[in-house]
């Protein structure tokens, strides 16, 4: 396993800066490594991606130096577990709306003793190879303690429900970061379709005064993000304007 190169970054004072993918693309990782992204960002929820797509992504993000995080489908144990056996070094849960969840997040994104993530034998337990653990970690409690101080744990505030236990949510000592889910936040409000209404944006602001107030972060602090999809319907408007009445010769 690599450091994790989002906290690399960010011990130089610096976000990293990560390239969010909803698509499995391998040639776009080597691409977002030339261009000079940290990490690579997987969404997991509503991405179109498998097991097999996953281990390739982060094998290629790896030979490149870069971390890969996920939103993960939801935050059962064992769907936390399958993406980190393929090598995640962050997991960002969705919908967490008590310290119960937030608990439960943690515990399955870190090794005992900080947390109950089950051993498992793929790149994200160096694919078992003893020579690797002993060699470089000492031992496995030694890779353990590697993997901890190397993964990023995040719980997504969706609702209102959520917001208002915000304080029990942060309690969680496992828990690092919070990120937003506007959208559905907006719709437990009242005001669907509309993330950016101002009761949406006020509830954000208090929560993340919270956030400040208990010592923690939000998943943004720690990278500045740009979206594929964005990206290539941007740039690719921006091309499409800029042509649109060039005559054919």
């Amino acid at each position: 396993m690599i450091e994790n190169s989002m906290f690399a970054k960010n011990k130089q004072g610096k976000q990293a800066l990560v390239f969010a993918m909803q698509y499995p693309v391998t040639s776009a990782v080597e691409l977002a490594a030339r261009a000079g992204f940290d990490a690579i960002h997987l969404d997991g929820e509503h991405g179109a991606f498998n097991p097999v797509a996953v281990d390739d992504i982060v094998a290629v993000a790896h030979a490149f130096g870069m971390s890969v995080t996920a939103r993960v489908p939801n935050i059962n144990a064992n769907e936390i577990n399958r993406w980190l056996d393929r090598g995640l070094q962050g997991i960002m849960g969705p919908h967490i709306e008590n310290a119960k969840e937030a608990q439960g997040l943690a515990d399955a994104c870190l090794f005992p003793p900080d947390g109950w993530r089950s051993w498992g034998g793929g790149r994200g337990t160096e694919h078992g190879d003893l020579d690797v653990i002993e060699g470089t970690y000492g031992n496995k409690l030694g890779f353990a303690q590697f993997a901890n101080a190397n993964m990023l744990v995040g719980g997504q505030i969706e609702s209102k429900e959520a917001a208002a236990r915000a304080d029990e949510i942060l309690a969680v000592p496992g828990l690092m970061a919070i990120a937003w889910g506007p959208h559905d936040m907006a719709a437990s409000l009242g005001h669907p379709g509309e993330p950016d209404h101002p009761e949406v944006l006020a509830i954000h602001d208090e929560v993340e005064a919270k956030v400040r107030a208990a010592g923690k972060h939000l998943w943004s602090d720690y990278g500045a993000t740009l979206d594929m999809k964005a990206l290539l319907i941007g740039a690719g408007r921006e091309f499409a304007a800029e042509h649109v009445n060039d005559a054919f010769e």
